[in-house]
């Protein structure tokens, strides 16, 4: 890993509140993510399961961890598994976890090989009554193909069919949309590199430039900052595709007069930023746009001003609604009539803002969360409206990752360039 070691205490007290939230005599069973193939004989990057690196720290494929609080062998209340290495695996892929390595990472003391997993599973299993398994189920995300979490809940339900199932995800749901302020701290230094990505692109851009140059600028900083790499694919999107919600094609000049969407985020640690800012690619706006941009940031500083504690995030994005319905009108853009004949379904400002404002934000850059539940203080917020214009080529969004507190919420991007005066005035001052 690129990134500074993390605290192990921060897994420890994870596991400690998920085993909590089990029923009596329950074991609970997480995977680490597969290694897809990317072509005859070579595999993407890998990336870990979320809920495995929240309860172990333990970034290294085919890892398994399993939690048994109240199993009648103490010594199997945590058990992580990894994949054991050789000669053969240290010379053509480098380090894996040593046994002393998985334990001061994770804080679990029984680490076993995967080979050791048969002679442990089938007794674990007859003592267990309940049995809790992992599965991706958020929201946004369909099933296309069956994962590793997937493939082995089919096999364990084959092979102990009497057994009790039940599903992890609702208790991790719960845990991971509250961050401890260690993880507060791996998002911070996430958006400390985002922010220096940001400052290096202001003095770069100009009439001409393209957007995979401005992108490789953006992946400059972040390697040379420790970290991961990018949290998504950013989205570099000049002129008329600064309309395209998720633009990632980032292959065209950037032209004189044209506005410059950019969307990114270092993943630091596992831990996402999430930024976007909209800038002038002549290092200056036009009327036009300057007011779109005005709009956009009233509405984003009215929406930060509801993201506190009790707020119910569907309730909130339909007061946002209003806010930009109101700008949407002051820039002419909707008319009386649009908003006499709306519908709740359908409301007038969709036209022009057709995505949500706040998402959790956290390992996963869409981390966990409900949308129909009252804000917790601990919880991280994107804050992200935007107005989109296709006829006129211009789409501006702007977005700072929120932290909410008991007493409100603070701007974890207070620091980063927002205000149309100071962008310009960065661009004009390039060395």
């Amino acid at each position: 890993m690129k990134y500074l070691p993390i605290d192990p205490s921060l897994f420890i007290e994870n596991r400690k509140r998920f085993a909590s939230k089990l029923e009596s005599n329950s074991m609970a069973i997480f995977l680490s993510n597969d290694e897809s193939p990317r072509s005859g004989d070579s595999v993407y990057e890998f990336r870990q399961n979320a809920d495995l690196f929240y309860l172990t720290g333990i970034d290294q494929e085919e890892t398994m961890l399993i939690i048994y609080p109240d199993c009648p062998l103490e010594e199997y209340r945590e058990v992580l598994l990894l994949r054991q290495t050789n000669e053969n695996i240290a010379v053509w892929e480098g380090h894996k976890y040593t046994v002393e390595e998985a334990q001061q990472s994770s804080g679990i003391k029984k680490i076993l090989w995967n080979e050791d997993l048969e002679s442990i599973l089938h007794m674990l299993m007859v003592y267990a009554n309940q049995v809790y398994l992992d599965m991706n189920e958020n929201y946004r995300f369909k099933y296309v193909l069956p994962d590793r979490n997937h493939r082995f809940i089919l096999q364990l339900k084959e092979r102990f069919p009497l057994h009790d199932f039940r599903r992890a995800s609702p208790i991790m749901l719960s845990l991971r949309q509250v961050k401890s302020q260690i993880e507060v701290d791996r998002i911070k230094e996430a958006i400390k590199i985002t922010d220096a990505a940001f400052r290096r692109v202001l003095n770069f851009v100009k009439p001409g430039v393209t957007e995979y140059e401005i992108e490789a600028e953006i992946t400059h900083e972040f390697l040379r900052s420790r970290a991961n790499g990018h949290a998504y694919s950013p989205i570099i999107a000049s002129g008329k595709d600064s309309c395209v919600l998720h633009y990632t094609a980032n292959n065209k000049s950037c032209n004189a007069g044209e506005v410059l969407l950019l969307d990114f985020g270092a993943d630091y640690s596992n831990y996402a930023a999430d930024l976007t800012r909209t800038i002038p690619v002549s290092g200056k706006f036009t009327a036009r746009q300057r007011k779109v941009y005005d709009a956009v940031l009233r509405v984003m500083r009215g929406a930060m001003n509801l993201l506190k504690p009790g707020t119910i995030i569907h309730q909130y994005h339909d007061a946002v609604g209003e806010m930009m319905t109101e700008e949407l009108v002051n820039l002419r853009l909707l008319k009386k009539s649009d908003l006499k004949n709306q519908t709740k379904e359908k409301p007038a400002y969709k036209k022009y803002f057709m995505h949500g404002t706040s998402h959790h934000l956290g390992i996963d850059v869409h981390d966990l969360g409900t949308r129909f539940e009252p804000i917790k203080p601990g919880m991280v917020f994107t804050c992200e409206p935007g107005i989109y214009i296709p006829e006129e080529s211009i789409g501006i969004r702007i977005e700072n990752d929120v932290q909410i507190t008991r007493n409100g919420n603070i701007d974890l991007m207070s620091m980063i360039p927002i205000e149309a005066e100071e962008i310009e005035s960065m661009m004009q001052r390039k060395p």
